[in-house]
């Protein structure tokens, strides 16, 4: 039987064409046939809401203090997860040493429970950063709420996971892409610009 809040979930990113095909290369540096733009989605406060909402009503039981995301989508998912909560929404910027932090006078109170949201999950990189940024303030993650679960294996973050969609995607190292070795055009997400297969 088909979960409809699933079935939902991907007619709402397949609607607003943010499911792209092509020869695409991820922020983790990998290689993939599918590309799942979230700011088609995040531009349509509809639809945004409504996934929040799904995030929202999954955790909505755990006592949540604090919700909060990477930049920058993870600040969109945060503010609105955190409003239909009820609770405060902070975010984790990249500092030059290349690890997140929480700046701008956010606050993160010893032993806070901390829900973790964020765009899409592949390899769990920007998750574990806004975690060790959480750590690093004594807070506890309590969960970690997803739009797009794209990794090929089940991830362990010590938290419970919750997707709205979960799309296992293949992505693949430079010198094992197939897209690669058939010479298709590699594109890098978030520009206009092609780079040389």
């Amino acid at each position: 039987m088909t979960n409809p809040q699933i079935s939902e979930a991907e007619a709402m990113f397949r609607t607003t064409g943010a499911v792209l095909d092509g020869h695409f290369i991820l922020t983790s540096g990998l290689h993939s046939p599918v590309y799942w733009e979230k700011f088609r989605i995040l531009e349509h406060p509809e639809y945004t809401q409504k996934l929040c909402a799904m995030i929202a009503d999954r955790f909505r039981n755990e006592h949540i203090d604090v919700v909060a995301g990477p930049t920058t989508g993870g600040i969109i998912l945060a503010f609105e997860v955190a409003k239909q909560m009820g609770v405060r929404c902070i975010f984790a910027e990249k500092e030059d040493n290349g690890k997140r932090s929480f700046r701008r006078g956010f606050v993160l109170n010893d032993g806070e429970r901390v829900l973790v949201v964020d765009d899409v999950l592949t390899t769990g990189k920007s998750v574990n950063e806004v975690i060790e940024a959480v750590a690093a303030r004594n807070g506890c993650v309590t969960g970690i709420g997803i739009l797009v679960d794209r990794s090929e294996k089940d991830l362990n973050f010590g938290a419970p996971l919750f997707s709205c969609l979960r799309s296992v995607t293949p992505a693949y190292r430079l010198e094992e892409c197939p897209l690669c070795k058939r010479g298709l055009p590699l594109v890098k997400p978030g520009s206009s610009m092609k780079l040389k297969a």
